[in-house]
């Protein structure tokens, strides 16, 4: 399972079509319905990224939000693939909490 979706539970950086950045912990990739679900999400807004709707940052940390797929302009990781809690890739892990 690990071995399948190595980036399940690493920090990614989200950028929307709208132009918001997103960071927060990769929850799910549901291919079927072309979603993301991050974990423990903040809103960095806009960030003076050109846009007819700027954005502030948010102070709330969202426990889930799903983003469609075809409104996602950009995704990066922010940690290495070494990212859940220190353990090296393994795909006997299936979960770490």
């Amino acid at each position: 399972m690990a071995s399948t979706k190595p980036y399940i539970g690493c920090k990614i950086g989200l950028l929307s079509k709208a132009q918001n950045r997103y960071e927060g912990i990769l929850y799910t990739i549901d291919k079927n319905n072309s979603t993301i679900v991050l974990a423990k999400v903040k809103c960095f807004g806009t960030e003076g990224r050109p846009t007819d709707r700027p954005t502030p940052p948010k102070d709330d940390v969202y426990e889930y939000i799903t983003f469609r797929g075809s409104d996602i302009k950009d995704i990066t990781l922010c940690e290495s693939p070494m990212c859940h809690h220190g353990l090296p890739p393994d795909p006997a892990i299936i979960q770490v909490q």
